[in-house]
């Protein structure tokens, strides 16, 4: 095998949950062009199954699937349904997040422990779910997707002269526990041949941002730009390929240089 079929997901069978966001579209396209047999799941089946038919037209085998990160019962019957199907499971790639803290820093307490419901014990869930099936199998990939703000701390200055800003402290609590759950994951499973590491994006450009925010933002970063609709293909694939088999417990930021600094 050369170096470039070490980075085909050809025969593989990949899960990735929440892929109708800025993440997941681009997440999802590149699982499914690198070969692997694409499901993706989220609370909406409609939302994700726009995103499955747009890949299918262009010829990738991806199937649209729902649950409720929240409920138990739920992450069960969609790995029961993943292995119906595909009868394994390769990678996964957790992405699902909620973000109920409207008020950020201000919020109630039932609302934080909403969002932890569905971003830490919600993620030890599927990942345990999941994780054991690729157990049982005798190897796998999860990768989980999380954010430089699970590595530093909100930067207010990126925000001036906008109404935005950074003050959600479910983001960065259940974002910097991912990153030693991680850790956690890739010792438990790693005897069974089963990988586990993180990416933490930057921020990722769209439309609704102002100006002055993309200007402040890019110059905080080396490469002068925010995140684009190809930037986490790469290193996602990279992950959940044969080509990173010897990488478990590693958080890569993919960040143009933000976190660097």
């Amino acid at each position: 095998m050369n170096i470039l079929e070490r980075f085909s997901l050809q025969d593989k069978v990949a899960l990735i949950t929440g892929g109708a966001g800025l993440f997941g579209r681009q997440i999802v396209a590149g699982l499914a062009q690198a070969g692997a047999r694409t499901f993706v799941a989220s609370r909406s089946l409609e939302t994700v199954e726009e995103v499955a038919a747009e890949q299918r037209d262009a010829g990738w085998d991806v199937t649209a699937l729902q649950y409720d990160q929240a409920d138990e019962k739920s992450i069960l019957a969609l790995r029961d349904e993943v292995l119906k199907r595909a009868e394994k499971i390769d990678v996964l790639v957790n992405n699902s997040v909620l973000r109920p803290m409207k008020r950020a820093f201000e919020d109630d307490a039932e609302t934080f422990a909403q969002s932890m419901q569905v971003n830490a014990t919600g993620l030890f869930l599927i990942t345990r779910a999941f994780g054991d099936a690729m157990a049982q199998n005798g190897s796998g990939s999860i990768v989980n997707i999380g954010s430089i703000h699970g590595m530093i701390g909100p930067d207010p200055t990126i925000y001036r002269g906008t109404e935005m800003s950074g003050w959600y402290p479910d983001y960065f609590f259940h974002k910097g526990g991912m990153l030693n759950f991680t850790r956690f994951i890739a010792s438990y499973y790693g005897a069974k041949n089963v990988r586990c590491n993180v990416l933490s994006p930057g921020g990722f450009q769209t439309e609704k941002m102002p100006e002055i925010f993309v200007r402040q933002y890019s110059e905080r970063t080396f490469l002068g730009r925010l995140a684009d609709d190809h930037d986490l293909q790469g290193a996602v694939v990279f992950l959940a390929s044969d080509a990173s088999r010897y990488i478990t417990g590693v958080n890569l930021p993919v960040d143009a240089g933000y976190t660097a600094k």
